[in-house]
């Protein structure tokens, strides 16, 4: 069996349902957060899509999912610290991004976007994952997968420079995310946020930092947990 995965949709629900399209014998996609579109809608797929939040989200929505309203159709969110089973694939989920501000915080305490703000302005901290979710990911072993949304150190991105400056290389990466992959030694790591394709190895574990969805995916074999990239 076949399990597709896929990355930063950012409302492209075209892309999403284009990749499903080609592949009708593919009966479960992943994805690694950031689904949601700029007016925080989110897609009914056509195929049963298993999905970790990203940064970019609608988190008012996601509370009422989380507290058991019904999802659009075809959509099953993976809470953080949680594992579900993806057709054969233990798939645990790690999402949200990392700020040290906020990592001891306890989830529900994280502050909420203030009314009135338009929604692509919204500065919701529950965008980000903390440390008792991540400790709750250390402890789901057995997992096929982890998906983060977040990638693991070392992940260098080079910073657009300003005007008669040069470019700024930096560490993206979160030694919390490094934490949970030495911990848990799942088969692989999915992540995204970057939106660039990349492979490694991290904590002796094959890292795959997905592109978004309008450029490429992944077919996942379920059973060897080998991947094929495909474009567009």
């Amino acid at each position: 069996m076949t399990v597709g995965a896929v990355a930063d949709i950012h409302g492209n629900f075209e892309a999403l349902t284009r990749a499903m399209a080609r592949h009708p014998d593919v009966p479960y996609w992943i994805c690694v957060g950031d689904l949601a579109s700029r007016a925080g809608d989110y897609p009914a797929p056509p195929r049963p899509l298993f999905w970790i939040k990203g940064n970019n989200e609608d988190f008012e929505r996601i509370a009422a999912w989380e507290a058991g309203e019904a999802q659009p159709d075809n959509l099953h969110y993976i809470r953080n610290g949680t594992a579900r089973d993806v057709g054969p694939l233990r798939v645990a989920g790690l999402g949200g991004t990392f700020a040290p501000t906020w990592f001891e915080s306890p989830a529900a305490e994280l502050p909420h976007a203030r009314e009135g703000v338009p929604f692509e302005k919204r500065d919701d901290k529950r965008r980000h994952f903390v440390r008792a979710e991540a400790e709750s990911c250390k402890r789901l072993a057995p997992v096929d997968i982890l998906m983060t949304h977040e990638a693991a150190r070392p992940f260098v991105v080079v910073d657009e420079p300003a005007p008669g400056r040069k470019p700024r290389r930096r560490d993206a990466g979160k030694p919390a995310i490094n934490d949970v992959l030495a911990a848990l030694q799942p088969r692989l790591h999915l992540c995204g946020h970057h939106h660039r394709f990349s492979e490694t190895t991290r904590e002796g574990v094959p890292s795959v930092c997905i592109d978004r969805v309008n450029r490429s995916y992944l077919l996942i074999d379920a059973g060897t947990l080998e991947y094929r990239r495909l474009d567009q």
